[in-house]
């Protein structure tokens, strides 16, 4: 038999791997849009401030209260009474506790001086209130 013809009973000497490296590139792919998209966080509309301070503390909690007076503790729902026990057993874990207050640019004044009543109650010292840089 002459040796440039194939036989159908001999095995392959090469695999072909565009198929699984295309599978490798779209999986790869799939896993970078899942982790961006996966960033936490509650969407408010922040008030314009001159400049904002930056609070960069790993054990910083957010106290968030979205345009319909809702409560969050970090992106956890709370309640008022909620959200004083919460802060209460952070506290006496880290009594330096920091805590930063996003609250709605549409929202009542009276529901961030409630938050900040809870706050104060708790003899929590290191508090922050988030704003929008202006650009000029």
């Amino acid at each position: 038999m002459a040796e440039g013809v194939h036989q159908e009973n001999e095995p392959y000497d090469t695999i072909n791997i565009t198929p699984m490296l295309d599978l490798a590139y779209v999986l790869l792919i799939m896993f970078i849009i899942l982790t961006t998209a996966t960033v936490q966080g509650i969407m408010v509309n922040l008030p314009k401030a001159s400049a904002a301070p930056t609070l960069a503390k790993p054990k910083t909690k957010a106290i968030t209260i979205d345009a319909q007076g809702n409560l969050f503790l970090d992106t956890y729902p709370v309640t008022l009474p909620e959200l004083e026990q919460r802060l209460r057993q952070l506290k006496a874990v880290t009594p330096d506790l920091p805590v930063i207050i996003k609250g709605d640019a549409k929202i009542n004044y009276e529901k961030v001086i409630e938050v900040l009543d809870v706050v104060g109650k708790l003899e929590i010292t290191q508090i922050g209130l988030v704003t929008q840089k202006i650009v000029k």
